[in-house]
């Protein structure tokens, strides 16, 4: 079963409030966007947006320029339906981001919770951080969460990687600077703890340092 396929099952088949990554509220990411990107017209994309109720409280807090792409049609509607009328404010992309064409230089923040621990070939993975280059502004951030190191290897059926900051430093290469690291304890709807690690970078190609003084 391709990608596609697989996450069309898992939204089709499964109320969003049930699988393991949901979250009532993303209380991390939006903490990380409002610091790094405090202009409420800066433009955000949130990667692997599923379902997520990061939008919801991104429009809440004024923000206007989004977008959410999923590779799930599926997941992007029980979005929509939820929104109601704000869903008109977003800018909805059923795409896979390895694939997708972003624009050049079109995003301040791009957020994924939800798609780079899925990359386990080294191809996809700079298939891509090549998408991030394109469609970040410069200095723009990214913000990337990922089961941590002592994470699960699996997650809705899939393998799944595990990282530290320093370890998804090196695999975006030059031009990120890591300015801030944090770890949360995820509670899964059925009680469960899943550790991610949630590292957040400027992007910048013109300095080649990877640590922020």
């Amino acid at each position: 079963m391709d990608a596609k396929s697989h996450w069309e099952h898992v939204y089709r088949t499964r109320d969003p409030r049930e699988v393991s990554w949901f979250q009532p509220t993303p209380a991390l990411s939006l903490d990380l966007i409002e610091h790094l990107a405090p202009s409420r017209d800066s433009a955000i994309i949130d990667v692997g947006a599923g379902a997520s109720t990061l939008v919801d409280n991104l429009l809440v807090a004024g923000y206007r320029t989004i977008s959410a792409l999923d590779v799930s049609a599926a997941a992007l509607e029980h979005s929509r339906r939820r929104l109601g009328s704000d869903a008109n404010l977003v800018d909805w992309r059923e795409a896979d981001v390895l694939a997708a064409d972003l624009g050049l230089a079109t995003y301040d923040v791009w957020h994924d919770r939800a798609v780079f621990h899925f990359l386990t070939s080294a191809s996809d993975r700079s298939r891509y951080v090549a998408r991030v280059r394109r469609a970040l502004r410069q200095p723009g951030h990214l913000i990337i969460a990922t089961f941590a190191d002592d994470g699960p290897t699996r997650c809705s059926g899939l393998d799944a990687m595990r990282y530290s900051a320093a370890a998804l430093r090196d695999v975006l290469d030059t031009g990120f600077h890591l300015v801030d690291e944090r770890r949360e304890s995820h509670r899964t709807p059925s009680g469960g703890q899943q550790p991610f690690m949630y590292a957040a970078f400027r992007f910048d190609s013109s300095s080649s340092a990877s640590i922020e003084p």
